[in-house]
């Protein structure tokens, strides 16, 4: 915990998504809600088959789901997600001529339910 996933539909040409994910990860940890940095576990999906909308014309989106444990504040999370859109606005590129969009989400995991465990220290 936290598990971050990024989608993002793969004619971003030149996103440079592993550096993306180590600056979001880097911010997270900055605002004291993520106790060990060794805790953030971030994850990036390239979506080569997707629609946007129904018009015609080049089209790209970025989606960020930030899953914590229950329990954390509204103002909280509403600040994780800015730390995440904050970074999502600086990296995403933006092609000329294409619509781009950045869409952040936190989904509470259950706490009675979670399991996590470390096998073996690195």
């Amino acid at each position: 915990m936290p598990h971050l996933t990024l989608e993002y539909t793969r004619n971003l040409a030149d996103f440079a998504v592993d550096d993306t994910l180590l600056e979001i990860n880097r911010s997270l940890f900055e605002s004291g809600e993520i106790q060990a940095e060794a805790d953030l576990k971030a994850r990036a999906y390239a979506l080569d088959t997707v629609r946007i909308g129904t018009a015609p014309g080049p089209r790209a989106f970025v989606h960020a789901q930030l899953r914590l444990l229950s329990g954390r504040t509204p103002e909280a999370k509403q600040a994780l997600t800015e730390r995440i859109a904050v970074v999502l606005r600086q990296r995403v590129p933006r092609p000329d001529g294409m619509l781009v969009q950045l869409s952040v989400e936190i989904v509470d995991m259950d706490r009675p339910s979670y399991v996590k465990e470390r096998l073996s220290e690195g």
